[in-house]
């Protein structure tokens, strides 16, 4: 490795660090990029390494020792660039194919020399969607300026979008890189999230994908396929549709539905395993179905209370939901999520469909549990009526 490789990275690993990006690989499974942050843990000053590596994501919290010994690695032939942003200057580092090293430093104008204020580990939180890199849809949306900085108003909705694609992020490893991976966004709406999910797997990630937008407003679904055109995000559109009736596609491999009102969400979860959909992604809405029917004497002392009986249907419904999607073969995870409009609906569904498990799976044992919970409660789930009905056919 290079000397001026070391010295750059010894002398800027401190407290005015801000950002270091190493990209530019020549084998992408090895290490792709890296990102580098510093973080304070237990009063230490720490670094925090972000390697993509393939289609996974890996965090390791380090000295500034363990760091640089990092850097034989990277820079035996593996990355060839690199950006070193600080309070004071922005390091810029580029190795030829012949392994010649130029690096150029630019001293930031009109800053004020001082160390990083560092609370603890979550401190100030990494987004996926960083401050000053400008992206068109978070501008349109008026959350960035032109220049990338994110309006102090807009915050909360910028803190939000980051949130749903740290789902994703997550998921990534179920897809893979080197086919197309199939999208189905039902009850898009203004498609604020929709835009976020390509931009992140398409620009940011390299992700071949199609994502298929879907609501019921011709209004909405006009001014989301214009704004698609301006972006130039080919493999995306917007279509006028019903969930119920959508049969646009025969395979898909991430079903995404946010706020589908009532039984809509069951019919984007019967549909989602129906395509075998190996993620979905479900933040339901308006539960009315349990509400109105649900009759058990043993809860009478809750349930005689309106307000209370509203938001225990609506918890019923969504475990009823997470249950049947595990007796079908997926790992579920109920997490919370931020609403885009500041409602209480804030839970959010995330199935995984289990290594080896096909889109007809059917677990008996899972199956008589999720029955005996709806005799018990005196109700009839619409999800479990789609995929009953789907297996005796």
């Amino acid at each position: 490795m290079d000397e001026k490789i070391y010295k750059a990275f010894e002398s800027n690993c401190n407290g005015e660090l801000k950002q270091i990006i190493i990209s530019n690989s020549t084998n992408v499974e090895e290490v792709a990029k890296v990102k580098i942050r510093p973080v304070l843990i237990k009063q230490e000053l720490l670094f925090q390494v972000t390697e993509y590596r393939g289609t996974k994501v890996f965090h390791e919290n380090d000295t500034k020792e363990e760091l640089l010994r990092k850097l034989d690695r990277w820079f035996n032939g593996l990355l060839k660039q690199v950006e070193i942003k600080s309070l004071t200057a922005q390091t810029n580092i580029l190795i030829s194919k012949k392994g010649t090293v130029t690096v150029k430093v630019k001293k930031e104008p009109n800053q004020v020399k001082q160390m990083i204020t560092i609370t603890e580990h979550d401190r100030k939180k990494q987004y996926i969607l960083q401050e000053g890199t400008p992206v068109p849809f978070m501008q349109d949306l008026g959350v960035m300026s032109s220049e990338g900085k994110i309006i102090r108003a807009k915050y909360d909705k910028y803190k939000q979008i980051n949130r749903f694609l740290e789902f994703i992020e997550d998921v990534l490893p179920n897809f893979d890189k080197d086919k197309v991976v199939n999208i189905i966004d039902f009850g898009c709406g203004k498609s604020y999230l929709t835009f976020a999910m390509y931009y992140y797997l398409h620009e940011m990630m390299g992700y071949n994908i199609n994502i298929t937008g879907l609501d019921l407003k011709d209004d909405v679904i006009k001014t989301c396929n214009d704004l698609r055109d301006r972006y130039g995000y080919e493999n995306l559109q917007f279509l006028h549709g019903d969930i119920a009736d959508y049969e646009g596609c025969d395979h898909v491999d991430m079903v995404v539905t946010l706020h589908a009102c009532n039984t809509a969400t069951d019919y984007a979860l019967y549909k989602a395993n129906k395509w075998g959909a190996k993620v979905i992604l479900s933040v339901p809405c308006c539960q009315h179905e349990i509400n109105r029917q649900i009759q058990c004497e043993e809860l009478n002392f809750a349930l005689k209370y309106g307000l209370i009986k509203e938001r225990m249907s609506a918890l019923i419904t969504d475990s009823l939901r997470s249950n049947i999607l595990e007796m079908l073969g997926y790992k579920v995870q109920v997490l919370e999520f931020i609403d885009m409009e500041h409602t209480p609906k804030n839970i959010l569904l995330r199935a995984v469909k289990k290594p080896n498990q096909v889109s007809r799976a059917w677990n008996e044992k899972a199956a008589r549990k999720v029955k005996e919970s709806l005799d018990y409660l005196h109700v009839k789930s619409t999800l479990y009526e789609l995929v009953n009905q789907e297996r005796e056919n």
